[in-house]
């Protein structure tokens, strides 16, 4: 195995379409990295929480946001819009939205393998 991996999101190792959302996921040698598109009128309780089937997002993220306003309120109360140039981590237990016109793109490092998944 090489000691070093390059791939493009021209060609995603795999991609995942639920409603208003892209998860473009590329394998980089036993790590994973995706780009989430997320369209206006986009929010996890109706467009992901249908197929995974939780109460809100349990996944952990770790992610750098290209392009949109993605607005996220955790269940402990706190809550946080995000703009491009931002770097984030949530940790489970959250519900989020697109705020705006614009489609958010959000590059992620810890949840690829498992966002939008039933």
């Amino acid at each position: 195995m090489s000691g070093i991996h390059v791939k493009t999101f021209d060609r995603p190792d795999q991609t995942r379409t639920p409603a208003k959302t892209t998860v473009e996921v590329l394998e980089l040698g036993g790590a994973e990295v995706a780009r989430f598109t997320f369209d206006p009128g986009w929010t996890w309780s109706e467009c992901i929480k249908p197929v995974v089937g939780t109460d809100s997002c349990q996944v952990d993220h770790v992610g750098l946001m290209q392009t949109g306003r993605l607005v996220v309120r955790h269940e402990d109360g706190s809550e946080a819009t995000f703009t491009a140039g931002d770097a984030y981590r949530i940790l489970p237990g959250h519900d989020a939205w697109v705020d705006g016109d614009e489609p958010v793109v959000a590059f992620e490092f810890k949840s690829a393998a498992d966002y939008a998944r039933g």
